[in-house]
């Protein structure tokens, strides 16, 4: 029997999911993952499944855990190498992290997250890449600081599952990019987790795809 549920969006569209899936995957917690198509009649699953409407949303044990970074953190308390070992850099991983929770707004509504679909050369409003800029000095810094490939050193942490939504986003909108950039979202994406993120976001059926994110203006 499995210690929980975790609940989520379908893996195409739904960045805020994705951190919650890789936080729980990464810490090894045994729980059941349900899928909610954002298609359709989804949002009133969604109300009914989950305290405040969203995904992700985490049932383990006793504990209720909603929003993305709350359920990173939760997660970090079984898996502490989720935040650097360093206390300077575990700071910076976790400012870095509440920045990326809290901003960049002007990304998200030009670039959304459809994982299966490129979209090269569109959207690229100057808020959005005043945006982009700010996340390219991010990477430049953590990077530089801690040698990669992942921004505080081998391995994947909350601050680079915070981030990888965004390294999906640029996939599918292609901004223009640095080197380090692109290395890194090259490491992101080669992550055996996000392999299997992808691969199920392809078998998820037509009737789920929303034409605002397939077509978009």
């Amino acid at each position: 029997m499995k210690d929980g549920r975790l609940v989520i969006g379908n893996k195409r569209y739904s960045s805020w999911s994705l951190r919650g899936w890789l936080a729980v995957q990464l810490a090894g917690l045994d729980v059941d993952v349900s899928v909610v198509p954002l298609a359709g009649g989804s949002t009133a699953e969604i109300k009914r499944l989950t305290p405040s409407g969203t995904v992700p949303y985490l049932e383990h044990g006793d504990a209720r855990v909603w929003e993305s970074l709350a359920i990173l953190e939760y997660c970090a308390e079984f898996a502490p190498a989720l935040w650097p070992a360093d206390r300077a850099a575990r700071a910076a991983a976790r400012s870095i992290a509440s920045e990326m929770h809290a901003g960049f707004r002007e990304l998200r509504m030009a670039m959304p997250m459809n994982i299966l679909r490129e979209f090269p050369g569109q959207r690229r409003t100057d808020g959005a890449l005043a945006d982009i800029a700010r996340i390219e000095a991010i990477w430049a810094g953590s990077l530089a600081a801690h040698g990669g490939p992942f921004l505080f050193g081998a391995a994947m942490t909350g601050a680079d599952i915070m981030f990888a939504p965004v390294v999906c986003r640029f996939l599918t909108w292609q901004p223009e990019l640095s080197e380090t950039s692109k290395a890194y979202v090259a490491a992101v994406r080669a992550h055996p987790l996000m392999e299997r993120w992808y691969a199920d976001a392809a078998t998820e059926p037509s009737e789920w795809l929303l034409d605002k994110y397939e077509n978009p203006a």
